[in-house]
């Protein structure tokens, strides 16, 4: 009598990949939150900054953005009202991840089409579940 093996079946977190875009001036958070989401089955873009997002988003569909406020060349803010006006981009999940944290800020966040408000530092038994959540991952 042969062998036979059972393949087991993915989780579905391995069975599609969802490509999340991080935008942070801050090399360190940018690695820290690759780091993170790459261990938990995402792929990872990362920008340097405002304009360095928006081309990053302008090269292809992303299914969730996380940028930070605070940024030379284009603050996230201005960052996401430039996302906003993409094609396919409308319904696009974006997380603000700054330390701002201001009533003004988030309404001006909200305003422009923030989806979520992360204040770092931030914690991934928070993160991870909130990002699982808005992409059914």
């Amino acid at each position: 009598m042969s062998e036979t093996t059972t393949a087991q079946t993915p989780a579905k977190s391995e069975t599609l990949t969802r490509t999340i875009l991080v935008v942070d001036d801050s090399r360190t958070i940018r690695q820290q939150t690759r780091v993170l989401l790459e261990s938990h089955g995402f792929k990872v873009i990362e920008a340097g900054n405002g304009v360095e997002g928006l081309e990053e988003a302008k090269k292809g569909p992303v299914d969730l953005i996380i940028v930070d406020v605070n940024m030379p060349a284009m603050n996230g803010l201005e960052m996401i009202g430039h996302v906003r006006q993409l094609s396919g981009y409308a319904k696009t999940q974006i997380f603000v991840l700054t330390t701002e944290a201001s009533g003004e800020i988030v309404r001006r966040g909200k305003a422009v089409g923030a989806t979520a408000w992360v204040v770092k530092p931030f914690k991934a038994e928070v993160l991870i579940p909130a990002i699982r959540s808005v992409l059914k991952a």
